[in-house]
């Protein structure tokens, strides 16, 4: 059992370091674009819930998220959390590819 505590701490510390980096970039790119940004981060077994709940928290009028394009059966058994968001919020939803 120690084992697997350690490893879900590490992921979990890693999974920090790695959405402070990635969102800093995206805050630098922000301001020097002279566009305000503010940033967030969670961790969940149920991304789309999460998104929802950050948009509807800050009050957001717009939901953008990115589609990989899967297609057919490997789209349905896959499952989207995009399509998910799409699905399960009153929100508008911008889907870019």
């Amino acid at each position: 059992m120690e084992r697997l505590g350690d490893t879900k701490e590490q992921y979990e510390r890693q999974s920090k370091g790695q959405a402070e980096q990635f969102l800093g970039v995206i805050k630098k790119a922000a301001e020097k674009a002279g566009v305000s940004c503010d940033t967030d981060y969670v961790t969940s077994s149920h991304p789309y819930e999460m998104i929802i709940k950050a948009a509807e928290k800050k009050g957001c009028d717009l939901i953008m998220m990115a589609s990989h394009g899967r297609r057919g059966l490997q789209g349905l058994l896959i499952g989207s959390e995009t399509h998910k968001v799409l699905t399960h919020t009153k929100i508008p939803v911008l889907v870019f590819r």
